[in-house]
């Protein structure tokens, strides 16, 4: 049972392993909403036209990892990074279930271990099948951007979704115009019909080994975005695999091919954005 939960809502039973960060965040948390603010260099050309949307994971704000990495966005794309409490304070899943887990994803669990598992998963399935199920958190979501982007006047916004966070990402990208660009971090499980309404480009960043989204349907779902070449829905794409597990929010440095998974995936998302969103105001600057 909770294995089919987190296959619907997320990705797999890795979206309660990890690891936190260890550093600590320099951003605020804004009047917006009680979003998290990391604000791009104070010399970045008064100011980015563009802002980065940063969708968390099931942890939410009350794990510092978005956080830090908010910061790091804001640093090396010189712009606004935002992240929403779309959980209102109250995550489906904690620090400490995480720390009842082995702290790095993709290892096969035996019986006990998967009992263990269970145990743990158990009490946040209310919460993700319920009090943030996907219209409520999709609404939340695209109520914020709306209202971010009456007060900022953004020109362009740019989103990355990590695991549950990336499933809004893509959803709200297939409904609504509100974002130009899109990074998807092992996200959880789209539907074909929800990739082929995505109206923004879209880069993926995936592990090898998912049990939401294995390599067969990573096939097809490339195969989704190919067939729209031609089209007037046609929009750009890459699809990236990252050998480890639990790469990208909450990776545990000690592993090699987890720290290179992590900032390998890290850089495909900064050159992403600035490929697709890139800050006009800077360039014109620059040729001046």
């Amino acid at each position: 049972m909770a294995e089919q939960v987190l296959t619907a809502t997320m990705s797999c039973p890795d979206c309660f392993k990890g690891s936190v960060l260890d550093r600590e965040p320099t951003g605020v948390i804004s009047e917006i909403d009680g979003a998290y603010f990391a604000p791009g260099p104070s010399d970045a050309n008064s100011g980015s036209h563009r802002a980065i949307i940063l969708l968390t994971d099931g942890f939410g704000l009350n794990l510092k990892n978005p956080k830090i990495l908010a910061d790091q966005f804001a640093l090396h794309l010189a712009c606004d990074v935002w992240v929403p409490d779309f959980f209102a304070g109250h995550p489906p899943i904690t620090e400490s279930q995480m720390k009842l887990l082995p702290e790095r994803a993709g290892v096969k669990l035996g019986f006990f271990s998967m009992l263990k598992l269970v145990s743990v998963v158990l009490p946040s399935v209310p919460s993700l099948l319920i009090t943030n199920r996907s219209s409520v958190v999709d609404g939340q979501t695209t109520s914020f951007v709306k209202k971010l982007q009456k007060e900022k006047k953004y020109d362009k916004f740019g989103a990355i979704g990590y695991c549950f966070g990336g499933g809004i990402a893509g959803r709200i990208g297939a409904t609504t115009s509100l974002f130009d660009s899109i990074v998807l971090a092992h996200p959880s499980v789209l539907p074909d019909e929800t990739i082929k309404a995505i109206k923004a480009p879209t880069a993926w960043a995936q592990p090898e080994d998912d049990m939401g989204i294995k390599p067969a349907r990573l096939e097809a779902i490339e195969a989704l975005y190919a067939g729209r070449k031609g089209q007037d829905n046609f929009v750009d794409y890459e699809i990236k695999v990252y050998k480890a597990h639990g790469f990208g929010a909450r990776p545990n440095f000690a592993y090699p091919d987890v720290k290179e998974g992590f900032e390998k995936a890290f850089r495909q998302a900064v050159d992403w954005f600035d490929k697709t969103i890139p800050d006009t105001h800077q360039v014109s600057a620059a040729l001046h």
